[in-house]
């Protein structure tokens, strides 16, 4: 263990002494009291830490009257002591530093709780500032995450091009759908929150990182020239375009990572679009980190879905049933993909067994799907779109051509952490980690 210590503070003095790039591990805490093969330990937690710059500490929230911090899990982070215990292993790995993230979809209460914090004025955003500070000496992280719960873009369905015709002619008449009427104030708000927030954990020398969910609309929420100095790290969440749960009835690569022309599709949904709507305004290069995902979203296909699999897949009946490591409907983590592609144990299998065909792609720009069309019966089909470390890798030689800060994964314990698909502990984190070197 310690010959493991030193040769990973060697590797931290090299990433610091050459400049190297970001790379921003996520790490779910509830993945600590996951039970069966989900369960992360502390010790799977220091393997990952050989090839992770920066650790952003999942969840914890907002409290409605006061708006100040409060644990999610007050059983695990403070009286099992996880928050102290993960914050310790900075003794062990300088170079890394830890920050605490706020919101990311796992506090309870949507974002109504984040837009009364923007409107409740300067005394009650300082509550919130003060208590983050006091939150971040009490457990000795490095910084905050800010990934607040916005309001999202609605979901729009790929039209055909009379469909698309239809769609225009329709909007003529009932005008754009407006998910926040109050986005230009609420956009101001936040800039004096992370203006003022900035400041306040400037005298203690802790970062400020902000974390954009998928399908916020950052044009709305983020006055990107106002808000960059004050802001150390920029995490896109560039993935989950289309999802299962927001468009059930059509699947389509959901993390591409440039622009797919035909079909009618929307223009961002699309890595390369979030990272230049950020360039553009002048955001330095070297503060955007470009978020991947260790997993990917499944559909259930029906009989009219085809049998071809080729995207934009219609007539899908929202997602596909739960993985018996996840246990989540509609997402596979890589290894639920990986045990369901043609091997020597399933070559043979039927049914809801029965492998699934993988398309690869060769361009690297759009992603990797697999599928098994539904059987006679209407049972048995997915379709998946998903990442693995070959597409991980290709997104990481996309930020290192356009000199970005780095990558931001989403997140470790979604990774095969006990290397149970090619024995490699970490695939998708290591991939990532030498593409960028």
């Amino acid at each position: 263990m310690k010959l493991f210590a030193l040769l990973s503070l060697a590797l931290g003095l090299l990433v610091a002494q050459t400049g190297a790039a970001n790379l921003v591990c996520y790490y779910d805490s509830a993945s600590y009291i996951r039970e069966g093969q989900a369960q992360f330990s502390t010790a799977d937690l220091e393997i990952a830490l050989q090839f992770c710059t920066h650790v952003i500490y999942g969840y914890v929230g907002i409290k409605p009257e006061t708006f100040q911090l409060m644990s999610l899990n007050e059983n695990l982070d403070i009286q099992r002591r996880h928050f102290a215990t993960v914050t310790a292993l900075k003794e062990k790995y300088p170079h890394i530093k830890f920050l605490l993230s706020v919101g990311g979809d796992r506090d309870a209460g949507g974002h109504e709780k984040y837009i009364n914090l923007l409107e409740g004025g300067r005394q009650k955003q300082t509550t919130f500032i003060d208590s983050a500070r006091d939150f971040l000496r009490s457990y000795n992280f490095d910084g905050i995450d800010l990934a607040f719960q916005l309001p999202r873009n609605k979901p729009r369905k790929v039209h055909s091009d009379a469909g698309a015709v239809w769609k225009s002619f329709k909007k003529f008449f009932t005008g754009d759908f407006i998910v926040d009427e109050k986005a230009n104030e609420h956009k101001e708000e936040l800039t004096d929150l992370i203006k003022d927030l900035k400041n306040t954990l400037r005298a203690d020398n802790l970062l400020l990182s902000l974390t954009v969910l998928p399908n916020v609309n950052s044009s709305w929420y983020f006055d990107a020239p106002a808000i960059a100095d004050s802001l150390d790290l920029i995490n896109l969440a560039a993935f989950d375009f289309l999802t299962p749960e927001r468009n059930p009835e059509e699947a389509d690569y959901s993390a591409p990572l440039y622009e797919l022309y035909d079909q009618n599709r929307l223009p961002h949904y699309n890595v390369n679009f979030q990272v230049e709507n950020w360039l553009l305004q002048r955001v330095p290069a070297g503060k955007i980190n470009v978020g991947i995902p260790t997993f990917g979203r499944a559909w259930k296909m029906t009989k009219d879905s085809g049998n071809t699999g080729l995207p934009v897949v219609p007539a899908t009946e929202g997602a596909a049933p739960a993985g018996p490591i996840t246990k989540t409907p509609g997402l596979l983590n890589w290894l639920e993909v990986c045990q369901r592609l043609p091997n020597p144990s399933n070559i043979n299998a039927k049914g809801a067994d029965a492998p699934l065909r993988r398309i690869s792609d060769p361009t690297k720009r759009y992603g990797t799907y697999a599928f098994h069309t539904a059987d006679e019966d209407g049972a048995n089909g997915v379709w998946v779109s998903y990442e693995d470390p070959d597409t991980a890798a290709s997104k990481a030689g996309y930020v290192k051509a356009k000199n970005l800060g780095g990558v931001a994964l989403f997140d470790i314990t979604l990774d095969d952490f006990r290397g149970q698909c090619t024995g490699d502990k970490f695939p998708m984190l290591r991939a990532v980690k030498y593409r960028l070197l």
